[in-house]
């Protein structure tokens, strides 16, 4: 249980707000704890990092990224970082509703205004410090695991074959890089009605435009009408085949990632979730769609020019 009282003290204008501390709301969150502090006059979100999450997060590039993104209007106001551990206040946005799977596939408009914001993102914010790199973060957390000795979810080697052929076509027709959330959980999109933010820029990195589109499909089990809305509403009009190509294989490789951070987080015994429930369902989903007819197809569409 953490002292929210000592994370106040360390930020300049939470100092001595004890009373505002102890009555705070806890707010949802996998990996770090966040809460809702009432000031009076505004309303503000502490977030104090996870345990474990210095292992594979990279706290001072965070930071750059919400700053950036804060700053082309595309994240909530950020006003406190520390980036020696991820200590971070933010502007609570009022009247905002945080998405989820439910809402997005219940709502159109709330599909083509994450469309919207992800291209405000990708083509107005400064570049982030660091680079998001796929295939060398899927290496990264091989090796962290087996230096844990973890077992990887049943059929993994079966997979390695298409992968790699993923992975050799998106390396030789690489996209031009553009400032990128990298892990856009419908929770991490907080929609007005009018307008969507997109917060949380702890993955965030320049990257493949099509990684977040494919990647919010995929948390929000989008349909492909719905695979239709997001790209249309980024593109403003139908998407180029290469680009639906690659979103489709960014669909596939999302998952291989991200189970692999599952496990990472059920053997760092993390509490928030059966993570190893999560990593063999995305494993399946992966494995289901690498395993499709159509797929290789789209491998091969992506060096379409």
């Amino acid at each position: 249980m953490i002292d929210l009282a000592e994370y106040c003290e360390r930020v300049p204008f939470l100092s001595g707000q004890r009373e505002a501390a102890a009555s705070a709301v806890r707010l949802a969150g996998l990996t770090n704890l966040n809460y809702l502090i009432d000031l009076g006059d505004q309303r503000v979100v502490l977030r104090a990092p996870g345990a474990g999450t210095s292992e594979y997060i990279n706290r001072p590039q965070e930071h750059v990224a919400a700053l950036a993104a804060a700053q082309a209007d595309v994240n909530a106001p950020v006003l406190f970082f520390d980036p020696t551990d991820g200590l971070m206040v933010t502007q609570y946005i009022d009247g905002a509703r945080t998405m989820s799977g439910e809402e997005f596939r219940a709502d159109d408009g709330a599909i083509a205004r994450a469309g919207h914001v992800f291209r405000k993102l990708h083509t107005t914010s400064a570049p982030f410090a660091v680079d998001f790199t796929l295939f060398a973060m899927i290496d990264e957390y091989k090796v962290l695991l087996a230096g844990k000795g973890a077992q990887l979810p049943d059929g993994y080697e079966s997979v390695k074959a298409t992968a790699q052929s993923a992975r050799d076509a998106l390396e030789l027709y690489r996209a031009d890089m553009v400032p990128s959330h990298c892990d856009p959980l419908c929770e991490n999109f907080l929609d007005t009605g009018d307008r969507m933010y997109l917060i949380d820029y702890e993955y965030a990195g320049n990257n493949d435009p099509m990684w977040d589109l494919a990647d919010l499909s995929v948390e929000g089990t989008f349909n492909a009408a719905q695979d239709t809305i997001l790209l249309r509403a980024y593109f403003g009009g139908d998407a180029p085949e290469s680009s639906v190509a690659r979103m489709v294989v960014y669909k596939a490789l999302c998952d291989l990632l991200w189970t692999l951070w599952g496990v990472i987080q059920h053997v760092n015994d993390n509490p928030a979730d059966d993570f190893w429930a999560y990593a063999v369902g995305r494993f399946e989903r992966c494995r289901v769609l690498m395993n499709s007819p159509d797929f290789s197809s789209y491998v091969t569409a992506i060096g379409y020019r």
